[in-house]
């Protein structure tokens, strides 16, 4: 499912930690990963210009990015040739323009199958920021998105390990009864299938129960848990067929129950906070999540449990733009 791996690269070492992760996709889908530079003239050099605009003496503008446009293809040449990309076929591309916009443009014309990416780079942010580059192109790739956090982990040692002695690579697939939630489900499978490799990777199907004006009526909070079990059930044996044996995939369920939909996939995820699961599981190593939902609404705003998701977790995440959506 992962034959075109894109991995924008800014210069920076943060940037590069989606290297190995890309690459460790890469073998598994025997694919081909493009490495993506975008240029532009440094923060440095705007003073500068904008002075010699005023007093309206030739600029340099097109000489630095001449510059910039060298250095980047000389990167992307060096890093091509790195021992962590051996033996994968890659390909580099040094362009100009903006980095958001360039990355999706290059996602369509290349057509790219995943984007890996860390979500800080040059820019320092310690905390996402609305409008940052990972996360419009998050917003409006029309292609699964890994991003890859600063202070986070990253799956790309060998399963099982030290680390996780008693199971391989597992992944949380965040689902509401949507057939739009469910979107994340084939990509997330390929993707820790190919993560966990040769190892069995697990597939953890979850919903998150929302009960804040029932407490006070267990009967009504029952039924409310019978019926997301009830759904995750079918899922999780509608999987368990062709694709659970194709992939080499254990594939199980798990329900949480909060008024904050956001932090109970982050908590169940990262520390295996639930209230019921086909097994036990003490955390996961990736998170999977659609851009929408049972909602439906036709973009992204701010507060969706989405995009809540992409600013607090820890953990690498994985987001899918169903395809209703993206026309």
């Amino acid at each position: 499912m992962f034959k075109r791996i894109l991995v924008p690269l800014d210069g920076s070492l943060r940037a590069e930690s989606a290297l190995a992760v890309a690459a460790r996709i890469a073998r598994a889908s025997e694919g081909t990963i493009m490495l993506l530079r975008v240029v532009s003239i440094p923060a440095e050099y705007t003073t500068y210009l904008y002075d010699s605009y005023l007093a309206q003496t030739p600029t340099h503008a097109q000489e630095i990015l001449d510059t910039e446009q060298a250095n980047a293809e000389n990167y992307l040449a060096k890093i091509g040739k790195s021992t962590r990309l051996a033996g994968i076929k890659t390909e580099t591309k040094a362009l100009s323009g903006t980095a958001a916009m360039t990355i999706l443009d290059v996602t369509r014309d290349e057509h790219i199958d995943i984007i890996v990416m860390c979500s800080h780079g040059n820019t320092g942010f310690k905390r996402w920021a609305l409008g940052s580059v990972a996360q419009h192109v998050s917003r409006h790739s029309p292609v699964p998105v890994l991003v890859l956090r600063e202070e986070g982990t990253a799956p790309t040692s060998s399963f099982p390990d030290h680390l996780h002695p008693l199971r391989s690579v597992t992944a949380m697939v965040a689902l509401d009864g949507s057939k739009l939630a469910e979107v994340a489900l084939e990509p997330a499978a390929y993707l820790v299938a190919a993560l966990a490799a040769p190892a069995q990777g697990t597939l953890l199907l979850t919903s998150v129960v929302n009960m804040p004006a029932i407490k006070n009526r267990p009967d009504i909070q029952k039924q409310a848990l019978d019926d997301a079990k009830a759904y995750l059930s079918s899922v999780t044996e509608r999987l368990n067929g062709e694709l659970a044996t194709k992939l080499n995939l254990a594939i199980g369920w798990s329900i949480a129950i909060s008024k904050d939909v956001a932090d109970a996939l982050i908590r169940a995820a990262e520390s295996g906070e639930i209230v019921e699961s086909s097994w036990e599981f003490a955390g996961c190593d990736l998170l999977a999540i659609a851009t929408h939902g049972r909602g439906g609404v036709q973009r992204w705003v701010m507060g969706s449990v989405t995009e809540r998701v992409l600013g607090a977790t820890k953990l690498p995440l994985l987001i899918v733009r169903p395809k209703a959506e993206q026309a």
